[in-house]
């Protein structure tokens, strides 16, 4: 079947069926082919049908590299661009694709702001999983997480850090196309993934990206394969639009850390940042810390990174970073010194091993599923008290009648609610299993 395809010089414009036959038989976009796409989609001028339609083909067909690239930046140009030029400090953002329990972005903002990087940071939903950074942060008395173009500028140039929700005006087609992608099973499309992080990331000034690529039932990507080619996608794309990036690929096949739940995860990276907290979750932030300082160039050697995270991890000087994102964005900090004036809540129980043997496998969606549903308040709010602790990861020998997790909620119907979701995450065997590596690999 003949295509009319967009000719630069007759200006003709191709029509929506031609673009979709195009991408279904394996061909790859121009340039103005995907400006009109995104302007389309943009001015609602391609029928939704034909849109669902050109997101499934770019599923299965994927996109090559400057295609994805050329997607990106016209995303970019479709809302408004932070110009942080005046600002000499390296201007690094770390990003990740969403998993269970991961504070790692918390503590990162502050200890990147720490070391004299600039780490701008807007929540887009490519990188949230059932529990959203923003979320866990809005758990914190007073912290805002919506706030104008110029109050994000300003608050990096005065503090170094910011975590907050992306704003509407930062690629507004991207946010069309993710509630296009959420509603046609397109969400795990690699070069649209790609195309979304590498747009905001441009937009909010960004000079450089370390990308956590999560793997696993805690993740939306549930094959290491698909994990490892969305690293060296982003990572690909990302240099040919002149930033500096790394990506790690990371296993999510239990959650990361030992609680899950908004404000029991604030509570864990601020023991983190104090030195404290889990091991796997210190070895990540560790790892990803050490990305974050080297492509800013703060550090040159893997040795001198190293020294350079556990510095302003030691001495405080992360922490309190931290703490002034918080009184920059309206919170209270006094929890921080004092986290028993944190909210708790009333009761905890514990969820019981049925029988004796070693945690085998935990599948980390389901715990995350059963505390969002423990958590949400009727206006659709999560409580800051409720959630999970204590969390056996897997290789852990237990009895039977010995907690696998312990429980925080207020609410005892909503327990009853959550409980099937919690039983049916964890599964035990007589021997031990081997324990996935955290790190499974590093794309540069």
């Amino acid at each position: 079947m003949a295509e009319k395809l967009l000719d630069p010089k007759k200006k003709e414009k191709p029509s929506y069926t031609s673009l979709i036959e195009k991408k279904r038989d394996g061909g790859e976009f121009t340039a103005d082919e995907i400006r009109y796409i995104v302007d389309s989609i943009m001015d609602s001028a391609m029928p939704e049908a034909q849109q669902a339609a050109l997101a499934m083909a770019i599923y299965f067909r994927q996109m090559s590299a400057q295609e994805t690239a050329s997607f990106a930046e016209e995303l970019r140009l479709s809302g408004e661009y932070i110009d942080l030029d005046r600002l000499t400090q390296p201007k690094i953002s770390k990003v990740s694709t969403g998993g269970v329990g991961d504070k790692t972005s918390m503590v990162l903002a502050a200890l990147g702001a720490a070391a004299g990087v600039i780490m701008p940071g807007m929540n887009g939903k490519d990188e949230d999983y059932i529990i959203s950074t923003t979320d866990k942060l809005s758990s914190i008395p007073g912290l805002k997480t919506k706030v104008t173009l110029d109050a994000f500028r300003a608050q990096l140039e005065k503090v170094g850090c910011s975590l907050t929700e992306q704003c509407s005006e930062i690629a507004p087609a991207d946010e069309l196309l993710y509630v296009l992608r959420q509603r046609t099973g397109t969400t795990p499309s690699l070069p649209l993934i790609t195309g979304s992080i590498l747009a905001r990331k441009l937009a909010e000034g960004c000079e450089g990206l370390v990308v956590d690529v999560k793997w696993g039932n805690g993740s939306f990507i549930r094959d290491l394969e698909q994990a490892k080619q969305l690293a060296r996608i982003i990572t690909r794309v990302a240099r040919s639009l002149n930033r500096k990036c790394v990506a790690l690929v990371t296993d999510m096949n239990q959650p990361l850390g030992d609680s899950v739940g908004t404000g029991l995860e604030v509570l864990e990276a601020v023991r983190l940042l104090k030195g404290e907290g889990p091991e796997d979750l210190q070895d990540l932030v560790m790892k990803l810390g050490m990305e974050v300082v080297r492509l800013a160039g703060v550090a040159g050697s893997t040795l001198s990174a190293k020294q350079a995270v556990e510095r302003h991890l030691k001495d405080g000087s992360a922490l309190e970073k931290f703490k002034a994102m918080v009184r920059a964005q309206g919170g209270k900090t006094d929890w921080i010194d004092d986290p028993s004036k944190f909210p708790k809540a009333k009761f905890i129980r514990k969820l019981p091993a049925p029988k004796r043997g070693y945690v085998h496998t935990i599948d980390a969606g389901k715990i995350a599923q059963g505390v969002r549903l423990l958590a949400t308040n009727k206006d659709g709010s999560l409580d800051p008290s409720v959630g999970v602790t204590e969390i056996r990861k897997v290789g852990t020998q237990v009895k039977q009648g010995e907690p696998l997790i312990m429980i925080h909620y207020n609410d005892e119907s909503k327990v009853e609610l959550a409980l099937p979701y919690f039983r049916d995450a964890y599964r035990l065997a007589p021997k031990r299993p081997n324990v996935p590596p955290l790190l499974v690999e590093r794309v540069a």
